[in-house]
């Protein structure tokens, strides 16, 4: 089924759409009609109650999740694609810490190489440029399985961002981090939104809707604040 992008904005062109999204799983629905579409360069915030389905409307977004029923559509200069480059931080509670993988490795899972490919120079300064904005250039050779759950979430957030991706998803990225690297958060994410699209799940609505220019509320079904915030 292709889909053509309906509208345009400021922001930029449509990247995104989601019609008549459902998705029910054990027999509960969690997602029920979710039309959404999400512009280049736009910065929506999400918020909502818990169980209403906020990371399930994520993880449709970003292809992990095939819905009951409606359709979701990507698309690139006009064109509907299969798919588009994405930057995800889950919540920590979704990260897999048991993986025998070092600090250092696991930012660099999330540049797109090949499994031989060599990196080239500017993988590698994105890498360096990476990990010293997150503070966490002195923990590359630590085992993620001993990290605290800020250098957790600082860890996954290097990777998120390093591949320079079109869109970045963030599902509650202040649950862990202190008030001093909180503070240093919300200025790589104005940074970030200069330059791509983000979509940013949280419970901490004082500073992000500030910097949002949408803002949508899910509770199983979405609505967005006409007018943005």
């Amino acid at each position: 089924m292709d889909m053509e992008p309906t509208r345009m904005t400021d922001t930029g062109e449509v990247i995104l759409q989601l019609e008549k999204v459902n998705v029910v799983l054990e027999g509960r629905k969690i997602l029920e009609e979710v039309d959404l579409t999400v512009h280049r360069g736009d910065f929506i915030a999400v918020s909502g109650p818990n169980g209403g389905g906020k990371t399930t409307l994520l993880r449709v977004l970003l292809g992990l999740l095939k819905p009951s029923s409606g359709h979701v559509a990507y698309f690139r200069a006009g064109r509907e694609v299969k798919s588009l480059q994405f930057g995800y931080l889950p919540q920590k509670s979704k990260i897999d810490t048991r993986f025998p993988i070092s600090v250092g490795d696991a930012v660099r899972s999330g540049q797109l190489t090949g499994l031989f490919k060599r990196r080239t120079e500017e993988q590698e300064a994105r890498f360096r440029e990476v990990v010293e904005m997150t503070e966490i250039d002195d923990i590359l050779d630590r085992p993620v399985g001993v990290l605290s759950g800020g250098q957790l979430e600082r860890t996954f957030l290097a990777r998120a961002i390093v591949s320079n991706p079109e869109i970045i998803v963030f599902d509650e990225p202040l649950s862990y981090i202190d008030s001093r690297f909180k503070r240093h958060l919300y200025e790589i994410m104005e940074d970030l939104a200069r330059e791509t699209t983000v979509i940013l799940v949280s419970h901490e609505m004082s500073v992000i809707k500030k910097m949002a220019n949408r803002r949508i509320y899910v509770d199983h079904r979405l609505t967005e604040e006409v007018g943005g915030i």
